[in-house]
């Protein structure tokens, strides 16, 4: 009778779902197809480039206009991927920017920092 329970016991547990992390599901649009965007840490941003290059991502504060980040990358035609990550920013309204190598600004919105 033990065997028996502790059979069924066992089948028991084995067919329940096991708890998996779901992925962490974010907009895959072009954050600078819209005058603002909300972002949080570790946020995956979507952006597209005319051509292959070197690229400069700037983040400047709204109020003052200084420089908070500046990364300079290898670009890919089409679609691009950056994560952002913010907590030890102050300021909660940033202008990004992207601008080419010749450091003509190629687009800019608006980001909302939401920590």
């Amino acid at each position: 009778m033990k065997n028996i329970l502790l059979i069924l016991f066992i089948f028991l547990i084995g067919c329940t779902k096991p708890e998996l992390p779901l992925p962490e599901v974010l907009a895959n649009d072009n954050i600078f197809s819209v005058p603002e965007s909300t972002v949080t840490n570790g946020q995956s941003i979507y952006f597209d480039l005319p051509s292959t290059g070197v690229y400069t991502l700037t983040m400047r504060d709204k109020e003052t206009n200084q420089v908070i980040s500046r990364e300079k990358f290898n670009g890919q035609v089409g679609e691009n991927i950056k994560k952002i990550y913010i907590n030890s920013i102050q300021s909660q309204y940033l202008y990004l920017s992207i601008e080419d190598v010749t450091k003509n600004e190629l687009k800019k919105t608006i980001i909302i920092l939401k920590k």
